[in-house]
């Protein structure tokens, strides 16, 4: 059972009902596609929703920001975990692979705009992040970026370049961290308990 379905699962407040009821109601019919028992509550911006597809049993959690603008698509697998004020910004196209949670904060674009004309929007190329993956709180990563299955990037990082499979970035901008054996600290190499 995936992070996203879990939290569905929980016991339903007042307003997860609601946001619910909307989902199943109004959001629905205007998306590209939305699975069962996806929920997105008290979102902030929703833009091209013509072009956004969300898997089953997602969570869109509040302040999120869904926009698919020029020929951008946003696909978004099943399971997935869309923590509060999440930015995704499709101008070139973004996919999300299942099973994978973005925590609160972070920004996943594949747009930008020069300094001298903000009206004027250009892609940057497409962003694939791949199944089981991790993004970290407050995270960006910027176009033409691939995040391969189960990789986990941390808070606050800045991805600019593609990270493989498995594999855990950090920083700014975010570099490959290396691999230590199980049961040791990464910084000391002592045994954890």
């Amino acid at each position: 059972m995936g992070p996203a379905r879990t939290l569905t699962e929980g016991p339903p407040s007042l307003r997860w009902k609601i946001a619910k009821l909307i989902t199943n109601v109004i959001y629905r019919r205007a998306f590209w596609a939305i699975g069962d028992g996806t929920v997105i509550v008290r979102p902030l911006v929703l833009r091209g929703v013509e072009r956004i597809s969300l898997g089953s049993r997602c969570a869109v959690y509040e302040g999120a920001w869904l926009a698919a603008e020029g020929g951008g698509a946003l696909s978004v697998g099943d399971d997935v975990y869309l923590g509060h004020d999440v930015h995704l910004h499709a101008v070139d196209d973004i996919t999300i692979g299942s099973k994978s949670m973005i925590a609160d904060g972070s920004y996943v674009g594949s747009g930008m705009h020069p300094s001298h004309d903000l009206g004027t929007v250009y892609g940057t190329g497409p962003i694939s992040i791949g199944r089981n993956c991790f993004i970290g709180q407050r995270a960006v990563v910027l176009g033409g970026v691939t995040i391969g299955d189960g990789a986990v990037v941390g808070a606050g990082s800045v991805v600019t370049r593609d990270i493989p499979a498995g594999a855990t970035a950090a920083g700014v901008p975010a570099r490959i961290l290396p691999k230590t054996p199980t049961g040791q600290s990464a910084r000391s190499g002592e045994a954890t308990s």
